[in-house]
């Protein structure tokens, strides 16, 4: 069914002329087996990998159906929900849904966290046909009687399997349990786990599954390559790989990954003098910053962007033929996802792997995941022998985190997760930021309180309370080491033995 067109896969001519603008020409594969599945009334548990066109596979039924029975939406009501797991997927798959809906008169509004809600809940008050949300801002906005899920008969779950990495799986619950139980449900995800599976059979009822194959639709059509070299190697290695490119396609782009938000923003300024002018996104930039850095990266503006994984989620830009992995990804699967960045729709890309010893096992885990040995570029000029041997050797290796500096250890949040993309979280993970500490302090006050004249114990054991202003001065030895550590001196033995 390769000749397939989206006329044949009964979509009205509202859909099909805002799809013919959008510059689509012929359905993927995953939208030829799930529009009709959906148009029919079935529920769907899809698999394909991120850049197959999940967005219009479940937007375009989903809009077709609400217009074919369009009518009012009270206030704070919506007909559809599609949650996701990021701002920046909220913010793509919004941009995608307000393009489709051209010609019609259906009403599109993204909610998530890190903004001011004042918008939001306007927009909500005027009723909303399709509602794209973060989970921790949509709880909120519920807790707070800003909205409510008595319309609702759509409901999409979109990367799943990353909405379960970032911790969301009870948020997830508890939104599906206050949903109508006769809604039309879709969940998609772009791999397959034991977890995934047990969350679809709670949502989906008797679900149509669809599964395209991973390495089929994006991974095969990449040039990709992997490049030994030594960790002091890696900046002037990056330099040349983005100086190459842009010499033989004037026009390109290119996306580096780095594994930590301290990582990315030390790529970022190491190539801040450079021509290309980095842009770098990571979860401790504002949502305000974010945008602004993939909107000049969009324009091009900026032509390399440094991100994070989690920060990256949602990033679809045309053109984008380069990706560059600084630091191999701790999840094999996440490679996947990176590198699907770029071989967008029916385009070709090209994806360069930078690899040292201490990250040969990630390498090994990456090429089992992908079933297939990614090759070694032959033209490297930072090659690492050592690095290179110890990938061909039959020597078993385990991958061993770098120790961080003082400065750049990541905060803990409230579950234990490192703030810095080890883990499951970054800052916009919106159930572990401070929404989560305000839906703690107003479910549970007391607690609240009592963590708060906890928090202010001082060192000597006894309990400052929240209203005194009295400081206690520490003596002797313990005053000596609290100064030390405060002002950075050296320790004085004559002051130290004094009392």
């Amino acid at each position: 069914m390769a000749n397939e067109t989206f006329k044949d896969l009964g979509l009205s001519e509202q859909i099909l002329k805002a799809v013919e603008l959008s510059g689509y020409e012929k359905p993927s594969p995953i939208q030829r087996k799930a529009i009709p599945e959906i148009l029919s009334g079935s529920d769907i548990f899809g698999c394909a990998q991120t850049g197959t066109g999940k967005t219009a596979a479940f937007m375009l039924p989903i809009l077709q159906k609400i217009s074919d029975s369009f009518g009012f939406v009270e206030s704070g009501h919506f007909r559809a929900l599609v949650l996701v797991p990021t701002r920046e997927l909220a913010e793509q798959v919004a941009e995608n849904a307000v393009k489709y809906a051209k010609f019609t008169d259906i009403k599109i509004c993204k909610i998530y966290g890190g903004v001011s809600q004042n918008q939001q809940i306007l927009a909500l008050e005027k009723g909303v046909d399709i509602l794209i949300a973060t989970p921790g801002r949509l709880i909120d906005l519920f807790r707070q009687k800003k909205l409510s899920f008595a319309s609702v008969e759509f409901l999409v779950l979109d990367e799943a399997d990353r909405m379960l990495d970032m911790g969301f799986i009870n948020d997830i619950r508890t939104i599906c349990a206050k949903l109508p139980g006769d809604r039309l449900s879709m969940l998609f995800s772009a791999t397959l786990s034991r977890e995934v599976e047990s969350l679809a059979s709670s949502i989906v009822k008797n679900p149509k599954r669809i599964s395209i194959s991973p390495e089929s639709p994006t991974v095969e059509k990449i040039d990709q390559q992997v490049c030994f070299v030594e960790p002091d190697n890696k900046i002037a290695l990056l330099k040349y790989l983005i100086e190459q490119k842009f010499k033989r396609e004037p026009d390109s782009i290119a996306l580096v990954f780095c594994r930590t938000k301290h990582g990315a923003n030390k790529v970022a300024n190491r190539l801040a003098g450079k021509a290309f002018n980095a842009s770098v996104i990571h979860g401790n930039k504002s949502q305000s910053s974010r945008k602004n850095a993939l909107e000049r990266f969009k324009n091009r503006e900026s032509r390399v962007l440094v991100a994070t994984d989690i920060a990256a989620r949602g990033i679809d830009v045309k053109a984008m033929s380069l990706v560059i992995n600084y630091d191999l990804p701790e999840e094999a699967e996440t490679y996947v996802h990176r590198i699907g960045r770029t071989a967008r729709a029916e385009a070709e890309g090209q994806a360069f792997s930078l690899c040292s010893s201490n990250e040969v096992p990630l390498l090994r885990a990456i090429e089992r995941c992908i079933r297939k040995s990614i090759p070694e570029a032959s033209d490297n000029p930072f090659h690492s022998q050592e690095a290179m041997e110890l990938m061909h050797s039959n020597k078993k290796l385990v991958y061993k985190r770098q120790p961080k500096s003082p400065k750049s250890s990541p905060q803990r949040n409230s579950k234990g997760f490192d703030s810095d993309g080890y883990g499951v979280s970054e800052k916009d993970a919106d159930n572990f930021n401070k929404s989560a500490i305000e839906r703690f302090s107003r479910e549970h006050p007391q607690k609240a309180k009592n963590k708060t004249v906890a928090q202010k114990k001082h060192f000597t054991g006894k309990p400052q309370l929240p209203h005194s202003t009295k400081k206690i001065k520490p003596k002797g030895r313990i005053a000596w080491a609290f100064s030390r550590e405060k002002n950075g001196i050296k320790r004085n033995e004559k002051a130290f033995h004094k009392k």
